[in-house]
C-alpha cells in the first residue's frame, strides 16, 4: 500500500477542529454539566453537540489504530512501546501537571474559591482526584487511554507484521467482500448494548469497563483495516451506504429522544424489555456507520498532499493538548457578559482557535524542550520528512 496516506492526516485535523466547536458549546448546551456553565443554555447547540458526539471520539480512535499500522513498520515492539512512552505517557504527565490545572481553578474560582493560581496549585497534590479533589487529565483521557491501548496492544501489532500475522491478515479478505464490512460492527455494538447502562462513562481508565472495550474495537478495527488494504477499499466502495446507515440511524435516534419516546420513557420494565437493548444498539451503530462513511469518503476525496498539511498535522497533537485550557479560560469571562448565546459561542470557538495557533506557532513549534513536552519531533527530524501516515503516528 502507498505509505503516504494523507486522507488519514486530513480526517485527524477535522476532528481536532470539531472538538474545538464541541468543547467551546459545552458552556452553553441544555441538560449536559460542564466545568463552567452560562446561565442561559441553547437546546440547538445541544443537538449539535449531539450529534458530534457520536462520532469524533470513534473516529479518533479509529484513526489512531490505523497510523498504529505505520508506527510498527522497522520496529520492535519493545523500541513502539519505548516511542509511546514519549510521545503519549511524558505528554499526558505534562498536562496533567500544567496544561489542566488552569481549567480546574477557573472552575473553582466559580465555586467560590478565594485566592490566585499560586495559592490554588498545591491543592493538586491534597491526595484526592477530581471531582473531589484538584488532580485530573479531564479532556487528556484519549491520550491515557490510547497509551494504554498502544502497550497492550504492542505485541499483536508486532506479530501482525511476521509472516505468520500477515497470513492471519489475509483471513480477513472476507470482510471486504459485498456489505461484509460491517460484520466487524457486530461484536461491539451487542457489548454495548448490553452493559452501558449498568457500567456508564467514566474517563478514568479504571471504573470504565464499558467504554475501555468500545473505544479500543474502534482501535483495533482500524488497525486491521489499514492493514488489509482489501478492508480500506471496501469502506470506500460503501461509503454512500454508509452514510445512509448514519443519516438514518441518527433520525431515528433524534425522532426518539425529541418525541419522549424512548423506552426509559414507554415501558414500565424496560430492562428486561429487548426493544430497550435495539434502542440501545442504535447508538454504536450510528457511531460505525458515521465513522465509516467518514473514512470512505475521505480516503475517495481527500487522499491528496498540500502545502499547509504538514504544519496542520504538526500542530495538531499540541492543538489537541492546548484547547480546552484555552477555551475554559476565555468562558470564564464570556459567561459573565450579557450577549447572547450566540455571539458568546462564535467568540469563544475562534477566539480559542487563533489563541491556540498563537501558542503553538510561537511558543511550541520553535523550541525543541517544549515539542519534546508536547510530544513532537525534534525540529530536525520534522522538517525535513514528507508528510505521511507514520509521521503523523509517531507525533500522537
Amino acid at each position: 500500500m502507498n505509505s503516504r496516506q494523507t486522507y488519514l492526516d486530513w480526517l485527524r485535523i477535522f476532528a481536532i477542529i470539531g472538538m474545538l466547536f464541541f468543547h467551546s458549546a459545552m458552556a452553553f448546551v441544555a441538560e449536559e454539566g460542564w466545568h463552567i456553565k452560562n446561565k442561559d443554555t441553547s437546546n440547538l447547540l445541544l443537538e449539535f453537540n449531539f450529534w458530534l458526539s457520536r462520532f469524533r471520539m470513534p473516529l479518533l480512535f479509529f484513526i489512531s489504530g490505523a497510523v498504529a499500522w505505520w508506527i510498527m513498520e522497522g520496529k520492535t515492539v519493545s523500541s513502539f512501546i519505548g516511542l509511546r512512552f514519549r510521545r503519549l505517557f511524558l505528554p499526558l504527565v505534562f498536562g496533567i501537571l500544567v496544561v489542566v490545572p488552569p481549567q480546574i481553578y477557573m472552575e473553582r474560582l466559580t465555586q467560590g474559591f478565594k485566592g490566585n493560581f499560586w495559592d490554588f496549585y498545591p491543592t493538586l497534590f491534597s491526595g484526592n482526584v477530581y471531582p473531589e479533589g484538584n488532580i485530573s487529565w479531564h479532556h487528556l483521557w484519549f491520550i491515557a487511554y490510547l497509551f494504554v491501548y498502544d502497550v497492550m496492544l504492542a505485541p499483536f501489532f508486532g506479530w501482525c507484521k511476521r509472516p505468520d500475522g500477515k497470513r492471519f491478515l489475509q483471513k480477513l479478505n472476507w470482510f471486504a467482500s459485498g456489505l461484509c464490512i460491517y460484520w466487524l460492527t457486530v461484536p461491539v455494538i451487542v457489548l454495548f448494548s448490553l452493559y452501558c447502562i449498568d457500567y456508564p462513562q467514566t474517563h478514568d481508565l479504571i471504573h470504565d469497563p464499558c467504554y475501555f472495550v468500545y473505544w479500543l474495537f474502534f482501535l483495533l478495527v482500524g488497525y486491521l483495516c489499514m492493514a488489509n488494504p482489501l478492508l480500506l477499499g471496501s469502506l470506500e466502495h460503501n461509503r454512500r451506504i454508509s452514510l445512509t446507515l448514519a443519516f438514518v440511524s441518527i433520525v431515528a435516534i433524534n425522532y426518539l429522544r425529541w418525541n419522549n419516546v424512548e423506552p426509559f420513557d414507554t415501558l414500565s420494565n424496560w430492562r428486561a424489555d429487548i426493544r430497550t437493548y435495539l434502542y440501545l444498539a442504535l447508538y454504536p451503530f450510528t457511531a460505525w456507520t458515521w465513522v465509516f462513511a467518514i473514512i470512505g469518503y475521505g480516503k475517495r476525496y481527500l487522499n491528496k498532499p498540500n502545502t499547509t498539511l504538514n504544519y496542520l498535522n504538526e500542530a495538531a497533537y499540541p492543538f489537541y493538548i492546548l484547547h480546552q485550557t484555552v477555551i475554559i479560560v476565555i468562558v470564564y469571562y464570556v459567561v459573565q457578559t450579557t450577549d447572547t448565546i450566540g455571539p458568546k459561542f462564535l467568540f469563544t470557538s475562534f477566539v480559542s482557535l487563533l489563541i491556540c495557533m498563537l501558542i503553538y506557532h510561537t511558543l511550541i513549534r520553535p523550541f525543541g524542550w517544549m515539542r519534546f513536552l508536547f510530544g513532537m519531533k525534534p525540529q530536525k527530524l520534522s522538517t525535513k520528512e514528507p508528510v505521511q501516515t507514520k509521521q503523523l503516528a509517531e507525533a500522537g
